[in-house]
């Protein structure tokens, strides 16, 4: 295929994906109310390959957002429920002695854990030990799991949706940073309106029940995230980029303000993690090449897990949120 024949395919490609996304976000408003932001960072860390930290009080459908996206992109859902006795076997499977009923040989055979799915909800991830978390975490990075000195692939496309409580902290593993780091997005999810709360409470109590109708398949995804890879981003898009980032560190010579409120800044991968999101994003939003404002919709749910706030910071009340908007308010 010569080269103006794979633009035009390409093209064909990004066209179908704008309009999938405008029938992924109507399907998904037959259930879900409001939480739009919320919808579209989920959507641009799909295309973008990446995985999500999900951030909400109980009770925000968090786990109906993410079963109702799976069907509607028909892909396979899995929910690991999270808990201290969980054990890494349980995520990821293990081999089982198994007995011919003929021969009477004995063999192992692989079970497959609930990793292997397409979308893996880790429900409430901070209150499983730092092994079993590792054991996931190990399956985003790679997309495969070794068991038994023995490699399984993932199934492709491949997306983690892990969830925290923000208010309950007993008895939790918090996840290291260098762990959370993994996670392209952090994603809150906040109270909804009082207009949006009485829209959910007369859907979810009366007999009206949605039918959700397929809109793409697993072979589509692993295309249009090829197609994501493509999209032109100017060099000084990605050097502001690179360089909002780098402010981020209190050793770099950063502001003041940063010096005093931050331990730890954001690494390459935040720079990354920008880039890819804003590629996402602004095919999403039927664009053909980024821009700055693309870059800076997604800053908060890049680094407010990236971000490690000083001791100072927290005894003066300020806010992951507080130091990022202060970011792009003061460009350098």
């Amino acid at each position: 295929m010569d080269k103006s024949a794979a633009q035009e395919k390409d093209s064909v490609l990004v066209d179908r994906l704008i309009e999938a996304y405008g029938k992924v976000r109507g399907q998904l408003s037959k259930i879900i109310v409001g939480q739009d932001a919320v919808i579209e960072q989920l959507m641009v860390a799909l295309f973008a390959r990446g995985h999500c930290v999900v951030v909400g009080v109980p009770g925000l459908a968090k786990t109906l957002l993410i079963s109702s996206l799976a069907r509607i992109l028909d892909l396979q859902f899995r929910r690991i429920q999270f808990t201290p006795d969980l054990m890494p076997s349980d995520i990821t499977g293990t081999d089982v002695l198994q007995e011919d009923p003929i021969t009477r040989e004995r063999t192992f055979r692989f079970a497959p854990g609930p990793v292997f799915a397409n979308i893996v909800l880790a429900d409430e991830i901070n209150r499983t030990p730092p092994k079993t978390q590792s054991a996931l975490l190990q399956a985003m990075q790679e997309y495969q799991v070794t068991v038994m000195g023995k490699t399984h692939p993932l199934p492709l496309p491949f997306f983690v949706l892990a969830t925290q409580n923000p208010i309950e902290q007993e008895g939790t593993y918090p996840l290291p940073e260098a762990q959370l780091d993994r996670f392209l997005f952090q994603i809150n999810i906040d109270y909804p309106s009082a207009e949006e709360e009485k829209e959910i409470v007369l859907q979810t109590t009366g007999g009206y029940a949605a039918e959700l109708q397929k809109v793409l398949d697993a072979e589509a995804i692993l295309r249009l995230q090829e197609v994501i890879r493509k999209v032109p981003v100017a060099e000084n898009v990605v050097e502001k980029t690179v360089a909002l980032v780098r402010r981020t560190r209190p050793q770099s010579g950063a502001e003041e303000f940063v010096k005093d409120w931050i331990s730890w800044g954001a690494g390459p991968r935040a720079s990354q993690a920008l880039i890819l999101g804003a590629k996402a994003r602004c095919i999403l939003n039927g664009r053909f090449a980024v821009s700055w404002d693309d870059v800076l919709a997604l800053c908060e749910p890049v680094l407010r897990h990236r971000l490690i706030l000083s001791f100072r910071a927290e005894a003066e009340g300020v806010r992951v949120r507080d130091v990022i908007q202060r970011l792009l308010k003061n460009p350098s």
